[in-house]
């Protein structure tokens, strides 16, 4: 029986918040290896705070949105290769630059950990998730910090509120008007949400309590948003 892709985005901020998060990683790396059996993962790991910090000091010395871009890009792909080292993974060509390489590990192994790809303009972790989630036909779960979408950034808000399902259309809506900065806050970015629309992803936002993960996998009731329809 053929294995269905699963394509996680696993945020930054879940990796190290400030300090590598161990005891979230580790629950992490048991649900991926005890489901191998059913899904095949590509987990796509976000820059995080490190990403962030790169970027502010490029942007507060005057530097181009690509250069900061670039700094954010290679920010993913240290938190990806210390996630396979983190899973005993030691990949022949470190992890993947580019979707040829993605498919090749694909063929062989039962997940694989990537940051960002080739440089797109307007892109982060997030729309190279939805790009490979359209390639490999796939369901995608975006693991962030906070539980699901909510109306406004529930950090800085009490009064936000919670959205448990909503529209592939009005999940894009909601990412437009958020706009687009290189090391954004908002769960996922417009190019992101324009690709999840576009191609009809069934999308899944989840926090950081990784029994919603093992729910979705079973597919049993969750506490998260579902984007379809």
């Amino acid at each position: 029986m053929k294995k269905e892709v699963v394509v996680l985005s696993l945020g930054g901020s879940l990796i190290i918040p400030d300090d590598v998060d161990i005891k979230f990683l580790r629950k992490f790396k048991k649900i991926v290896l005890k489901n191998i059996k059913k899904y095949k993962f590509i987990i796509v790991c976000g820059g995080g705070s490190i990403a962030r910090k790169y970027i502010s000091v490029l942007r507060k010395e005057g530097l181009n949105e690509k250069l900061q871009s670039f700094s954010g890009i290679s920010a993913t792909r240290m938190n990806a290769r210390f996630m396979s080292y983190f899973f005993n993974k030691d990949h022949e060509y470190g992890v993947p630059h580019t979707i040829e390489i993605l498919k090749k590990y694909m063929k062989k192994h039962g997940f694989v950990f990537c940051g960002a790809l080739e440089y797109k303009p307007k892109q982060t972790s997030d729309s190279t998730s939805a790009d490979i989630a359209k390639i490999f036909k796939s369901i995608f779960i975006n693991l962030t910090n906070v539980p699901g979408l909510y109306n406004k950034n529930p950090k800085k808000f009490k009064n936000a509120k919670f959205i448990p399902e909503i529209s592939w259309k009005n999940f894009h809506k909601m990412a437009i008007k958020e706009g687009f900065k290189p090391g954004q806050h908002f769960v996922l970015d417009q190019t992101a949400s324009g690709i999840i629309m576009k191609n009809k992803i069934k999308t899944y936002i989840l926090g950081k309590d990784l029994k919603q993960l093992e729910n979705v996998l079973k597919g049993k009731k969750f506490k998260g948003t579902l984007i379809e329809g």
